[in-house]
């Protein structure tokens, strides 16, 4: 494949050419063995279609500023274009290391006057992919469908109090359940942008959630006739664009997923929708990781002074620390998940270059925060802290409570006559100041180990 960036393989030269290397890992070495796993086997790095080759870098004061390589280019149509730009999505990804890419199926292909027309557009620019993912060896993590952006998805998709709209959604799906068959798709992702409402007054909840679970029911039963074995995932987020998302947090998704028996769905978690949730990262991959339903992550983060979605690229070692932690606990990032960088770079970061140093930013990020959680889980210092803290529900009368042997009464007997000085005293501290400083120190001694 040519070389349509203009930029060279990015390399792995550790702390030897010191922190300005920007072009370069410092952390990521994908063939390095980490707690008996290959750093590339435990994060599986994948890069985002829409926007690392669709996004301007626009905003709601300014018109895009984004300069990519295939700006300025005479396309006879915007077909000609979508084609094009697929060399130069696998190019990038090549000269990064990635070895996954996820896409809707509305920014990789021109919409047409009909669905068939836009199947028809889709096909010719899934061709081309199937090319190039045979010619590199990238696969595919996840794909989905767009079903929030195009107007007729004002009162939702699946939701819609409009039956044509999800007689179309349902259309839409079926191909793209298929193209996620024929690329050997990991998983499969459904993030319900407009699933949701913006007035309750209006909206009659459960019978759109009733919908909703419908479709879901139905998309599972043709992946199993076609003979898709994806894992499906549910994408939550608490609001924006709607003023509430039925699919508001990882712990609303579970209830969901429980409510409707839809045991086949797993957990795709995203750093700024988590924060959006007021919830941090770390929380909620923790809580799918208890429910045995972690499925896949998208790597970025969140200003935590604006209250919008803002897809920053993650560099945060704390919160890389954590959630890699979680997952080493967990094992792996679901069955078949991976770390997909749903981010962009800032408007001022606009260059082709930029969108290069974003993306190592990123791994690294993650690189350094599994060292960190390696060494963490190797010395069992948060499982100490758990030990220490629950120690008297490790007595014969913890054990006794937990398996239900024990009730109000017998619980009182024991208590009624202890002193409220002795209970008191039962507490320990949890110095948690002392906690925050050890992981400092995790962090700064591992990685200077490094």
């Amino acid at each position: 494949m040519a070389n349509l960036w203009g930029i060279d393989k990015i390399p792995f030269v550790g702390n030897e050419k010191g922190p300005k290397e920007g072009l370069a890992f410092h952390y990521y070495e994908p063939d390095r063995v980490v707690a008996g796993k290959k750093m590339k086997d435990w994060l599986r790095f994948a890069v985002a279609y829409w926007h690392s080759f669709c996004n301007r870098l626009d905003d709601n004061f300014g018109d895009g500023v984004a300069q990519r390589p295939y700006d300025g280019k005479h396309y006879a149509n915007p077909e000609d274009a979508a084609l094009a730009k697929v060399d130069y999505a696998f190019d990038f990804m090549s000269k990064l290391g990635a070895e996954y890419f996820c896409f809707h199926d509305r920014n990789v292909a021109p919409q047409g006057d009909t669905l068939r027309e836009t199947d028809k557009n889709l096909d010719k620019v899934i061709d081309k992919i199937e090319e190039d993912m045979k010619a590199t060896g990238i696969k595919l993590l996840w794909n989905t469908c767009d079903t929030f952006t195009d107007g007729r998805f004002v009162r939702g998709a699946s939701t819609s109090p409009s039956i044509d709209i999800f007689e179309y959604v349902a259309g839409q799906q079926r191909k793209s359940l298929e193209i996620a068959k024929r690329l050997g798709a990991e998983n499969y992702v459904f993030w319900g942008g407009r699933e949701g409402w913006e007035s309750i007054w209006n909206t009659d909840v459960k019978r759109e959630q009733d919908h909703m679970a419908e479709w879901f029911r139905m998309c599972h039963e043709y992946a199993k006739e076609i003979g898709f074995t994806g894992q499906f995932l549910i994408e939550p987020k608490p609001q924006e664009p709607t003023t509430h998302q039925y699919d508001w947090d990882v712990a609303t998704a579970l209830n969901f997923i429980q409510r409707y028996g839809l045991d086949f769905f797993r957990i795709n978690i995203e750093g700024n929708h988590a924060n959006l949730a007021h919830h941090s990262y770390g929380e909620e991959v923790r809580t799918a990781v208890d429910a045995g339903k972690l499925g896949s992550l998208d790597a970025n983060q969140g200003n935590k002074f604006v209250g919008w979605d803002m897809d920053e690229f993650p560099v945060d070692l704390y919160d890389t620390t954590q959630v890699m932690w979680e997952v080493m606990r967990a094992g792996s990032i679901g069955p078949h998940g991976g770390l997909n960088f749903d981010a962009k770079p800032r408007r001022t970061s606009f260059t082709a270059e930029d969108l290069f140093r974003a993306h190592i930013a990123g791994m690294d990020s993650y690189a350094a925060g599994l060292l960190v959680a390696a060494k963490m889980h190797e010395d069992h210092f948060i499982e100490d802290l758990w030990k220490d803290r629950y120690q008297s529900w490790d007595s014969e009368l913890g054990k006794s409570i937990e398996s239900h042997h024990e009730t109000l009464q017998s619980l009182e007997k024991r208590v009624l006559d202890e002193p409220e000085s002795e209970l008191m005293a039962s507490n320990k501290s949890d110095h948690l100041e002392s906690v925050m400083a050890t992981i400092n120190n995790y962090i700064a001694d591992t990685l200077k180990q490094n």
